[in-house]
């Protein structure tokens, strides 16, 4: 079975209704790894080492976060520049990383609508992402398309409950599944019908 590793960063998780439905669904699963960044490292003084070995004993990364003007919080930041290393991560030697999956799960308070070439963001989500996709890429990662929570300012309780089952169904899907290549397929993960459900 494989093992995942999430890397959740928020500075505000008290006021996020949203990450806090998705976090208590997949935190004390089996095979996953929770890591809250801002609460290990409230003074930003990562622990690269450590975070290399935890690294190490995982197959597949998730880059937690909710999307902060177009990209992630400043912590989960600083973690991929000091820890993703030149010649560790990337680079001539840096193998480290080599064959393992990663993706983001963001939430976004704008809707899907906005995140569109007619939407007053003029980009998806996915675009955004890029430099999260080719970061992954560089360091030899299969990267996924994202999990994404649109418009959490207006998502009724229900819907975010429903969100929460569907993260914690997918990676308990992803710990299982032999071939992560079904993954590949998806747009948006968060909009996908898991196999055998």
């Amino acid at each position: 079975m494989r093992k995942i590793l999430v890397l959740f960063a928020h500075p505000k998780l008290e006021q996020s209704k949203a990450n806090l439905a998705l976090i208590n669904a997949i935190k004390d699963l089996e095979g996953v790894t929770f890591r809250d960044l801002y609460e290990l490292y409230p003074d930003f003084n990562i622990h690269v080492n450590e975070e290399k070995k935890i690294l190490a004993l995982h197959d597949i990364i998730v880059w937690h976060h909710p999307f902060y003007w177009y990209s992630c919080p400043p912590l989960l930041k600083q973690w991929i520049d000091l820890v993703l290393e030149y010649n560790w991560a990337y680079g001539p030697n840096g193998r480290a990383l080599w064959d393992k999956t990663c993706f983001n799960v963001i939430t976004t308070g704008g809707s899907k609508e906005l995140y569109c070439s007619s939407g007053s963001n003029h980009y998806s989500v996915a675009e955004f992402l890029r430099p999260f996709e080719q970061t992954a890429i560089l360091c030899g990662m299969d990267y996924l398309s994202p999990f994404t929570v649109m418009g959490t300012h207006r998502v009724e309780a229900i819907d975010l409950n429903a969100y929460a089952e569907k993260y914690r169904a997918l990676l308990e899907e992803m710990m299982r599944v032999p071939d992560l290549a079904y993954f590949k397929t998806t747009n948006f993960l968060s909009e996908i019908t898991l196999p055998n459900q």
